[in-house]
């Protein structure tokens, strides 16, 4: 029989003020700043200035004018880093110094950062602040929930957690629970715990249980999904609490689903708007669609292979006969 993931629920306590929990010791003041951070808070500032995008041999030709100068704050692109490839310093320069232009984030899928050697880690996150390019976590909090025993347990692992984090330079840490069931409180303080350790909380909502990974159809299918409204009132609870963007996970979707659930989509976009939700869409079909529906300024994941044929739509350059020549826009 296929392996089914048993949803494991977890629970964190209500606490009045943010506190760190670090091995025995209980303290209220603020972590000191690491070199890291330093270095971080260096392109944080850069971050906050428009960098200009290199110069192509082909500009004459008009292409890719209106889509502006990084940080953006529409059309934003973030890739998938170290997973289903080995990407490593010399690797992902290569990524950058050809793209780097149409990259805005890069995330760590599938907690692949926890099997690298620290100064590799440091070398690939260092590197993507170089080009502009802020750096994720990804989906790994629900796997670091787990780890750790009891109240106190918990809060100790999740704080070290969120203080290496930092500490390497990660600028956001995504909030997903695809595996487990967590309670909106809960995952409401996890928020909050990352405003107070200096990383950008990025919650990950979806509709289906047991997302994550590889999944079969089959499989996910006879979990089930909840409903769309759920969704809706946890993001909107996420977006008051100052969250600048929501990942929507694509399984149950337009993932391991023998139909897309565009209904689902277009109630999400109805309800909250696009422009503070990014959306999985490591498919050229599935971010096709995405952008022929809500327009270029749409916010999508890709995998890293894919960044200049998920570029070359968002520009109406090239795809498909239904949106080649034909995306445009009005600035």
């Amino acid at each position: 029989m296929p392996f089914k993931p048993v949803p494991t629920r977890v629970s964190l306590p209500s606490v009045k003020k943010p506190r760190f929990y670090l091995g025995t010791t209980v303290s209220t003041r603020p972590i000191a700043a690491t070199s890291a951070q330093k270095h971080k808070d260096k392109n944080t500032a850069m971050s906050q200035q428009d960098v200009e995008i290199p110069k192509r041999a082909f500009e004459f030709l008009g292409f890719g004018e209106e889509r502006g100068t990084k940080p953006r704050s529409r059309g934003i692109t973030e890739i998938r880093g170290p997973y289903y490839s080995v990407v490593g310093k010399r690797y992902l320069s290569d990524v950058l110094e050809t793209s780097g232009q149409w990259i805005d984030s890069l995330k760590f899928a599938g907690g692949s950062f926890t099997l690298l050697p620290e100064r590799a880690l440091r070398e690939l996150i260092d590197l993507a602040h170089s080009h502009n390019v802020t750096v994720s976590t990804g989906g790994f909090i629900e796997r670091v929930l787990v780890q750790g025993t009891g109240v106190q347990g918990r809060r100790e692992i999740v704080d070290k957690y969120l203080e290496k984090c930092k500490d390497v330079g990660f600028d956001i840490v995504e909030l997903s629970s695809g595996f487990i069931t967590l309670p909106l409180d809960d995952w409401a303080r996890l928020v909050e715990r990352c405003h107070a350790f200096g990383v950008k909380p990025k919650p990950e909502v979806g509709i289906q249980f047991g997302a994550g990974g590889t999944t079969e159809a089959s499989v996910l299918e006879a979990e089930g999904t909840k409903d769309v409204d759920i969704l809706i009132s946890q993001a909107r609870r996420f977006l008051d609490m100052g969250c600048d963007m929501i990942m929507i996970e694509s399984e149950g979707i337009t993932e391991s689903v023998k139909t897309w659930r565009t209904d689902v989509i277009s109630k999400i976009v109805s309800e909250l708007g696009y422009q503070k939700l990014m959306f999985e869409a490591s498919d050229p079909e599935v971010f096709t669609h995405y952008i022929k529906t809500y327009g270029p300024d749409v916010n999508l994941f890709v995998d890293h292979s894919q960044i200049l044929q998920l570029e070359g739509v968002r520009q109406g350059i090239w795809g498909v006969k239904d949106v080649w020549g034909r995306v445009a826009s009005f600035k």
